[in-house]
């Protein structure tokens, strides 16, 4: 794709952007160039944006699919400022969320139910537009600022390709709808989509950060009548409860038992559904050893390092009828699921709200990050003009 697809009659823009210079160093502001969205292509001022455990992943890591210099963020809503070429589904003044996961519409996995993973504009970590590999970005030198999961958030303009952008309602607020284009969808998805918890069932959750909450929020909504919370900083529980857990594992204070042991003489057997959210081989496979023989189903939702491994006993995956799953994105179809926990939240089902628990402005960005860190915060939302 060349310069010559670029949007007729539309100029580049100067703009703040937070960029991550070097590996676990503060996001520096600083002014940028961003370019005319070239065909299929949408420039998105950006209103507000929250911040994720993948970005700060992102921001330490020093070897490949971490690069730099880049401009991180995922989660966020904004206005379309302008469109490239080919683009019917939005216009300029639409309220949109960019997802970092494409919904193309044509591809065979788009047009089934069945999967949420685009064959034609795949996941990957990439460090340009999807369709071409270039970036949209410069430096105030003319030098390439690299892009982060077909969004970069974290500027006051960004350009993300029509298969990673929903339009939606505007009266939703900001602050909210931000959180549905990772996090939050990922866990509630998770339970929903991926695993279907059913009604009256047990849940077991691995990890009670965002997304483990978010799980547990899913289930609730799916009407799990048990949902079991496990987490080594007992401090987590009295806030768990507000989002559905019922019951507590402390795995620090266990003795010589594991967290399945426990997790199955609780359950008389096993949950009958077990959430891994935290990223860790480990504990996926206690996560396994815990959920029911015959119809127990164990969902990856953490992100583990590239390299880890997953080891089971042959006689276990055959003789005790367990399914395992990964869930990415929650198992949700972008264009399609996302209006429907829109919907759930307008009708006061899905509560967004109790995941916010930090508000800052753009200036403030490096704040978010040391909130997240020290296990401050669920959310932060981080406003471009606050």
């Amino acid at each position: 794709m060349d310069e010559s697809s670029a949007a007729t009659g539309v100029h580049s823009i100067r703009c703040r952007a937070a960029v991550c210079r070097k590996p676990g160093e503060p996001l520096v502001i600083e002014e940028i160039i961003v370019a005319p969205p070239r065909a299929r292509e949408v420039r998105i001022r950006i209103t507000c944006t929250s911040l994720c455990l993948s970005d700060v992943t992102f921001w330490k890591l020093k070897d490949p699919p971490g690069i730099v210099p880049r401009i991180l963020g995922h989660e966020a809503i904004g206005v379309v400022e302008s469109v490239g070429k080919d683009v019917n589904e939005v216009r300029e003044g639409d309220t949109v969320i960019p997802i970092f996961m494409a919904d193309c519409g044509e591809c065979a996995d788009c047009l089934s139910v069945k999967s949420n993973l685009c064959s034609k504009l795949p996941f990957k970590i990439a460090p340009g537009m999807p369709r071409c590999g270039t970036s949209r970005f410069t430096d105030i030198n003319g030098d390439v600022i690299h892009h982060f999961l077909s969004v970069s958030s974290f500027t006051e303009y960004t350009v993300v390709d029509i298969a990673n952008v929903l339009k939606i309602d505007p009266a939703i607020p900001p602050n909210r709808a931000c959180l549905l284009s990772c996090g939050v969808a990922t866990g509630v998805g998770a339970a929903w989509k991926t695993a279907n918890v059913e009604k009256g069932s047990t849940v077991a959750i691995f990890g009670l950060g965002s997304i483990g909450l978010a799980v547990a929020e899913g289930a609730r909504l799916c009407g799990a009548s048990r949902i079991i919370g496990i987490d080594i900083n007992p401090d987590k529980f009295e806030a768990a409860k507000k989002f559905g857990v019922t019951e507590f594992v402390n795995s620090r204070s266990l003795g010589d038992k594991h967290v399945s042991q426990v997790i199955n003489e609780m359950t008389d057997g096993g949950a009958d559904y077990c959430f891994e959210c935290v990223g860790m081989a480990s504990l996926v496979q206690e996560a396994f050893a815990c959920c029911r023989k015959g119809w127990g189903k164990t969902i990856v939702v953490g992100v583990d390092k590239p390299d880890a491994t997953l080891s089971f006993s042959s006689y276990d995956v055959l003789f005790h009828g367990k399914t395992i799953m990964g869930s990415l994105y929650g198992g949700l179809k972008p264009k399609s699921d996302i209006p429907t926990l829109l919907k759930w939240y307008t009708d006061k089902k899905l509560e967004l709200d109790k995941f916010v628990t930090h508000e800052v402005g753009f200036e403030d960005i490096n704040q978010a990050f040391n909130l997240l860190m020290e296990g401050k915060c669920l959310r932060c939302v981080i406003w471009m003009k606050k």
